[in-house]
């Protein structure tokens, strides 16, 4: 109402008197229209509400929210509402125990001339402190992720030992673990 010019709430007053002669009187002219025609206004209808941009970034930025989004968008056409939003549910339940079970962990390094450790992924100059293996978990610790993160610092350990004696560097003295 208000991006039409009304100024009242007469106007909802006449809308509400429209759709109500409409009811009354043209549904029975609708009743010979196929229901692929009304499907299609539908459909049509619907797509106006969806944000394409919103879901490209979605896929470009989280492919598992992407996923949930799908997979609700496609139980809200296909089945129904509540299916919809069941399966969104429980996408994201799966999503929160993966995360609290599988936390994320990086190895970081020391930025030149700096007294900031940054991840060795996403800064390629950070560099290695010769005999210390720094290790960030970007996650909760509880019993649930203690098995897994466990074998990942080791994994971790392991590889470093190996590029260590590959290298002819001094040994892994230490490993200091980033729960921030």
């Amino acid at each position: 109402n208000f991006h039409a010019g009304s100024k009242t709430t007469v106007s909802n007053i006449i809308m509400s008197i429209a759709v109500m002669l409409t009811l009354l009187f043209l549904i029975p002219l609708f009743r010979y229209t196929p229901l692929v025609v009304l499907a299609s206004i539908i459909i049509n209808a619907m797509l106006g509400l969806i944000k394409y941009q919103e879901v490209y970034y979605m896929w470009k930025v989280d492919k598992f929210d992407f996923l949930i989004c799908m997979a609700s968008f496609f139980g809200v056409i296909f089945s129904s509402v509540e299916t919809g939003l069941v399966v969104a549910v429980a996408l994201s339940l799966v999503r929160i125990i993966l995360v609290a079970s599988r936390p994320k962990t990086s190895v970081l390094g020391n930025l030149p001339d700096t007294s900031s450790y940054r991840s060795i992924a996403h800064y390629s100059y950070a560099q290695f402190i010769d005999g210390v293996l720094i290790l960030h978990i970007e996650g909760p610790i509880c019993f649930a992720s203690a098995n897994y993160l466990r074998e990942r610092i080791m994994r971790w350990i392991y590889e470093e030992e190996d590029k260590i004696e590959s290298s002819g560097s001094p040994s892994l003295q230490h490993v200091i673990l980033d729960m921030g």
